[in-house]
This record gives structure tokens, sequence and C-alpha cells, in this order.
């Protein structure tokens, strides 16, 4: 007896796939995944696409961008992180892959990570450069706080005020200073301090708290806010050992919002012992230049010039007179020696000249009428008219005859 073969069932690529996808999802529901992020893609929809991978296998990944709002930190290839989330399918390549609902960094917190990844990029632009810095007013008149109203930072603050110099006028611009909302608060208020322009100084701060109450001291609205203040800002957030993105960028960093307060409020009693100290040394330098002046008068007193004035002016008149002889002397002498060097070289011009030699008998003739020195008889023809200079007086001549010798 043959048996009947059981008729056999024929899968659609499709139908396996989504089969295989419900088995997947339902077996790994909300499971931590280990691995080296490779491949990383952030795309234009805002969707993240990356792989973890360890030294046996890789993963595809997909973090999409309702869920990757939050993030904390950049992930970047060769980090090594924990990712939670659910196994799945995408059924039109037939790729299981894990759809991320988030990340943490491995080793370190995603703030921390996130923190240092702030502090690069802002240090790299150089946020934190001295050469920005904007150095404290002397005594500021207006102080402006950025803080919360009903924190402990602005109490303290108001009360070292009061208790070093009650002349200083405190103006409070409340934000919130953590969660939802902080960070775009505090740098709404420096903004607004620095459009209003009526205030010398500015504290930003709060007090003490976990690295999460702290963060809207390390927003990069934050930071860039205090950078384009011209107003110098206090950054005093926290303790002593806390240190945030705006102790960096601010023109100084107070390790309290108490500190900040002692920083730039000077005692009162501590200004008035200055004053005092520079008066007794305003007086006591001008003791010691009229003591000065009136021993230079007393010399000047007892002085032959002042004793007998009338002789001083009687001996300077004589020197004046002693300088007015040797002067003539002087010019006398060298006009003397001119006169004599003058001669001299007019003996030796009236010794060249020609009227000289005509005067010892010697004649110069020039044919007319161009003037032209007559050397040799050839040159002039019959009939030319000439003139003869003698050593006393002239004549002029028609040429009868030339001959040569």
């Amino acid at each position: 007896m043959i048996k009947e073969q059981k008729e056999k069932h024929v899968y659609t690529v499709s139908e396996l796939t989504k089969y295989i996808r419900m088995i997947v999802e339902e077996s790994f529901p909300g499971i931590w995944v280990e691995g080296e992020i490779s491949n990383f893609i952030l795309h234009s929809s805002g969707h993240i696409y990356f792989s973890l991978r360890d030294s046996g296998a890789t993963l595809k990944c997909a973090f999409f961008k309702h869920a990757n709002l939050k993030l904390k930190f950049k992930p970047k290839d060769g980090m090594k992180v924990i990712c939670r989330g659910s196994v799945s399918v995408y059924e039109a390549r037939g790729d299981y892959q894990l759809i991320v609902e988030d990340i943490e960094p491995k080793g370190i917190g995603a703030l921390q990570l996130q923190f240092q990844q702030l502090k690069e990029k802002l240090q790299k632009e150089g946020l934190f450069d001295e050469k920005y810095k904007v150095p404290l007013p002397f005594l500021p008149t207006r102080i402006g706080v950025v803080t919360s109203p009903t924190g402990a930072a602005i109490q303290d603050i108001l009360n070292i005020a009061r208790r070093r110099f009650t002349n200083v006028e405190i103006i409070i611009n409340p934000v919130k200073v953590q969660g939802a909302g902080a960070k775009d608060e505090i740098a709404a208020a420096i903004k607004q301090f620095n459009e209003l322009n009526n205030i010398d100084v500015m504290i930003v701060g709060r007090g003490g708290g976990s690295l999460e109450d702290l963060w809207p001291f390390n927003e990069e609205v934050v930071a860039r806010a205090i950078f384009a203040s011209k107003i110098p800002v206090i950054s005093a957030v926290g303790h002593e050992v806390d240190y945030t993105i705006s102790d960096f960028v601010a023109d100084f960093r107070a390790p309290t919002p108490s500190a900040a307060a002692e920083l730039v409020i000077p005692r009162k009693e501590d200004l008035a012992n200055l004053i005092k100290a520079a008066f007794e040394r305003l007086n006591n330098a001008m003791s010691g230049k009229f003591e000065a002046l009136k021993d230079r008068l007393d010399n000047l007193k007892d002085s032959y010039i002042l004793r007998q004035p009338l002789n001083y002016i009687i001996q300077k008149q004589q020197r004046i007179d002693d300088l007015k002889k040797d002067i003539s002397v002087s010019i006398a002498h060298m006009v003397g020696m001119s006169g004599e060097k003058f001669n001299r070289l007019k003996a030796k011009l009236e010794a060249l000249s020609p009227v000289s030699i005509l005067k010892r008998g010697y004649s110069i003739t020039t044919k007319l009428p161009e003037g032209a020195v007559v050397r040799e008889a050839l040159s002039l023809k019959q009939g030319d008219c000439v003139e003869t200079r003698l050593g006393r007086g002239r004549f002029r001549s028609r040429v009868e005859e030339m001959a040569s010798e």
C-alpha cells in the first residue's frame, strides 16, 4: 500500500521574511548590545545608520530620528558603545538589524562624553583664548546676576553685597537653572543684559548639584552667549570642584557664587583704608616737597646774586664789553687777512690779463663786422675792414696788402 505523500507548503520570499521578522522581534525585545561603531552615517532625514562589530561578527543598526533627538553626545567610528533596542528584519533586503532606542558610550557617561566633545570643539574655535578675556571693573556700581530667584546662590550674593559694600546695586535677571528650557533662558538673559547695557559686570551661575543639574551651563548656546557678551562675565557654577563649559568661556571663573560676589565686590573698609593710606603717602610726599623747596629758597636767599644783584649785573656788562672788543679785533684781523689775499689774487689776474699785454706794446686785430680775431694775414683779403686795439685806444683800417711774413 502506497502512503499518500503529504502536500508540501511553498513559501514566498516575502512570506518567509515576514515570518522570520516576527520570530526575531518576539525573541529579542529590549536587549542591550555592546560593540564598536563602524560605517557611521548621519542621513539628511535625521536617521542614523551604523554597524556594531566585535572580533567575530557585525550587526547593522538603525537609530531613527524620533529616538536620537535626545542623544547627548556624537557617536563616531571606532567608539565603543552599548546600545539598547530590539532586533528586527528589514524585509526589502532580508537583513536583520538592531533598531536602536538608546545608546551609551562604554566606560564613560554620555553627559561626560558630550562635555568633552563640546569642550574640544569650542577650544579649537578659540572661545577659551585669554586674548578675548575682558578685565573686571575695579568698583562696579551695578552688578547683574543671571540665576534662579529662589536658589541659595542669589541669597549668598546678596548677603555678601550687604556685608561688603551696601552702595553696590544688584540687578537679578531670573531664570531656570536646570531642566528643560533652562539653557535658552540663561542665554537670553545674558543677551538681554548686553542689550540694556545697564550693568558693569555680570555673574552667571547657580549652587551645587549633580552633573545633570548643572548641565545647562554646559550647553553650547550658553557658552556662545557668554563669549558674545561685551559685559565682563563671571561664571560661578556649583562647588569648587565643579567645572563647566561656562567656566572656560567666561572672563573669570569663581568656584562658587559666594566667591564670585567676593571677587567683584570689594570691602568698603578696605577701600577706605586704601584711600587713607594713599592720602597719607600724598601728604608725606607734599610735605617732603615743600621742605625741599624751602631749603632751596633759603640757599638762594643767601646766595651772592640775591645779596648783591647790582654788582652781578655790572660784572655781566663788563663781560659783554670784553666780548664786543674781542669780536671787533677778530673781525678786523679777518678782514685784513682777506684783503691781503684779495690783492694777491688781483695781482695774479692782472698779470695774466690781455690788457697788461697790450700795455707792453702789443695789439689785437679783429675782422669787421664779425669781430673775429685775426691770427694770420692771409686770412684777410684786400678791402677788408679791421679794428686794432692798443694798450690805450683803438683804430680801424682797410687792408691794402697782405704778406705771410
